[in-house]
């Protein structure tokens, strides 16, 4: 066998290491160009829903990224969800600890009219769905309603226990003359292996800061929010339980869309049926689309390599065509008020 000498050991560590280098700058342009390359929401084939500007009269919804939504009445106000804080890429991969953006909170709270709140219901507790709620109530005297988990992200805000509701499933619960009932639902299968992200409870309150993985799933909810003028079922989580809907009636559906391309166009259909067939709603609004990396208004769909909501949105049009053909399919604009009800609102 010959016998490398010193020179040549060190030409080959050299060659080794430009290859080695090279390979690395390689990858991390293709995973940033990969990061970069995002469909446009014109791609999707989706359009707003166009109304007449809101009467007084009117029932809205203003989507606030991700699945915060703002219902209004005139009279009361309801919060589903509560992320304005938009925790970056950075820090969502590397656990570092985050905190509640307390200027843009205030500036949300402030440039939106939040100041009748009634009440914040999170859908679960993922902090894509619940990091804010704790900041949000103590700047108003709503209360939360939810899992114990989400109790406990409340509590770790120090919220007053006279503002925190655990709820109990089935049960409305009154707010000025929204009625919101909470049933149980499942979050979408969206983890490597098939199973839920961060699963688990919140069992303490959560001290902050903290990483995002401190914020877990603690049971997921359909939100059901009944009013005079109609009825809107919330889904958070692009997950559901069979027949759980099944004696719910609903004007229009927030469909959690998150991820859903990535269960597959038969999962797509059974979620529709259970959402919407089942509901008979006339109207079908994707929320939980955009890329909460994102700061706060800055709307954008995530990479194709992350999930493809150009593919979903072409599935969902395709399977309402089959089941739903007089049920619509709009996008919702963020931070313009949707009237939720027009045919009950007079000029809408």
């Amino acid at each position: 066998m010959p016998r490398v000498t010193i020179q040549q050991a060190r030409r080959y560590a050299k060659r080794t290491a430009i290859v080695i280098v090279i390979t690395v700058v390689l990858l991390a342009a293709l995973a940033t160009w990969a990061w970069h390359t995002r469909p446009d929401i014109a791609d999707t084939g989706l359009h707003p829903q166009v109304v007449n500007a809101p009467p007084e009269s009117a029932v809205t919804a203003t989507w606030l990224g991700v699945t915060t939504l703002l219902f209004d009445d005139g009279e009361t106000q309801i919060l589903v969800d509560g992320i304005i804080s938009r925790p970056t890429l950075f820090e969502s991969i590397t656990g570092r600890p985050v905190n509640p953006d307390a200027p843009m909170i205030n500036y949300v709270m402030n440039e939106f009219g939040i100041r009748r709140l009634a009440a914040i219901i999170p859908a679960h507790s993922h902090y894509d769905h619940a990091m804010d709620i704790g900041a949000i109530a103590n700047r108003s005297s709503a209360s939360i309603l939810g899992s114990e988990s989400t109790a406990n992200i409340a509590r770790g805000y120090g919220v007053p226990e006279d503002q925190i509701v655990v709820a109990e499933a089935g049960v409305p619960y009154e707010f000025g003359d929204f009625l919101v009932t909470l049933i149980p639902a499942a979050h979408a299968p969206i983890g490597l292996r098939g199973e839920v992200p961060l699963a688990g409870t919140v069992d303490e309150p959560l001290q902050l800061p903290a990483p995002i993985t401190a914020w877990r799933e603690g049971g997921s909810y359909s939100i059901v929010i009944s009013h005079p003028q109609g009825t809107t079922l919330v889904q958070g989580s692009a997950g559901y339980r069979e027949g759980a809907l099944d004696a719910v009636q609903a004007d229009v559906v927030m469909l959690g869309v998150g991820l859903l391309e990535s269960l597959g166009r038969d999962y797509a259909e059974r979620y529709w049926q259970a959402l919407v067939t089942s509901t008979g709603a006339s109207r079908v609004f994707p929320v939980h689309f955009d890329d909460q990396t994102r700061p706060f208004g800055e709307i954008a769909l995530p990479p194709r390599l992350i999930d493809n909501f150009v593919r979903t949105a072409q599935w969902l049009q395709r399977i309402r065509s089959t089941w739903d053909k007089d049920t619509q399919i709009y996008l919702p604009v963020f931070g313009e008020p949707l009237v939720l009800y027009p045919e009950q609102t007079p000029d809408a």
